[in-house]
């Protein structure tokens, strides 16, 4: 089959994720607010573009994404402790938002942004967890498409916008909600949220 690229592409869908445990819903996105992307840019994990670029709208899909598909196997040299500084603002630590099990936004001296979630708070560090919360495990995605057709030309530059920090909602945790890219991150809604990206 062909492949499509610069295709928008909104489903919506049903994540399971397989561990030790069992199978776990971690995501479910429903048809009135699906998960949307524009094909061919990386934004979504590569073998679930896939999986969906020669669907057509009103297909139904049911496939499964190993670690090595999706995010990785779990690192341990990936959990850092940081030092406790690092997370004051105007001298007194963020309690608010650094707290145990909470996601917090990160940057690099590159500028490069990172998701990271909080595994413990000590005396003098954070403990901080770099691996996505998925890394490690089996996904099966199961759902249908509920639109798919060629991306306008304006889709296209308002993608690479935001790609490129020109505008738009930038990354996770920076203005998100205000109708741009959904209802906030990890919510399931388009754009910031949902795991696909």
């Amino acid at each position: 089959m062909e492949k499509k690229q610069n295709k928008l592409i909104a489903v919506a869908y049903e994540l399971y994720a397989n561990d030790d445990s069992g199978r776990h819903l971690v995501e479910k996105v429903p048809a009135d607010r699906p998960f949307a992307f524009i094909s061919g840019f990386g934004i979504t994990i590569k073998a679930f573009e896939e999986q969906l670029e020669n669907l057509e709208k009103g297909d139904k899909f049911d496939f499964s994404l190993t670690p090595d598909q999706a995010y990785g196997d779990f690192d341990e040299e990936r959990i850092v402790e940081m030092e406790k500084e690092m997370f004051c603002v105007d001298g007194k630590f963020d309690h608010e938002h650094v707290r145990i099990d909470a996601i917090v936004p990160m940057q690099n001296q590159q500028g490069d942004r990172f998701m990271a979630r909080v595994l413990d708070i000590r005396d003098d560090v954070v403990v901080m967890d770099f691996n996505h919360p998925l890394a490690g495990r089996d996904l099966q995605f199961i759902g249908s498409v509920v639109e798919t057709r060629d991306a306008t030309e304006a889709e296209v530059d308002q993608l690479i916008r935001q790609l490129t920090g020109a505008g738009g909602c930038g990354q996770c945790g920076e203005g998100c909600g205000e109708g741009d890219c959904g209802e906030g991150c990890g919510d399931g809604s388009q754009g910031c949220g949902g795991c696909c990206h």
